[in-house]
């Protein structure tokens, strides 16, 4: 948030896990190799990530499904 001036965009692409929603199988499997390496890696819960961005002044503007269960997150300060 900082370094971003009004209207700036954060954007942030990969695997989310999404509250309510059911994840596919490879998303949970790269989220086990993530942790097998490091326990403070991992596939982060949406929510939790937009929380955080919430607290240094960023809005999620939108989210958009992209191929391979991915998705874009877009934050503006």
């Amino acid at each position: 948030g900082r370094v971003l001036r009004p209207g700036g965009r954060l954007v942030l692409y990969g695997p989310y896990f999404v509250e309510g929603t059911q994840t596919a199988p490879s998303n949970l499997a790269f989220d086990a190799s993530l942790k097998a390496r490091d326990a403070a890696w991992g596939v982060r819960e949406l929510g939790a990530v937009t929380a955080e961005a919430l607290r240094h002044g960023l809005t999620r503007e939108r989210v958009v499904e992209m191929p391979s269960n991915n998705l874009t997150v877009v934050f503006v300060r």
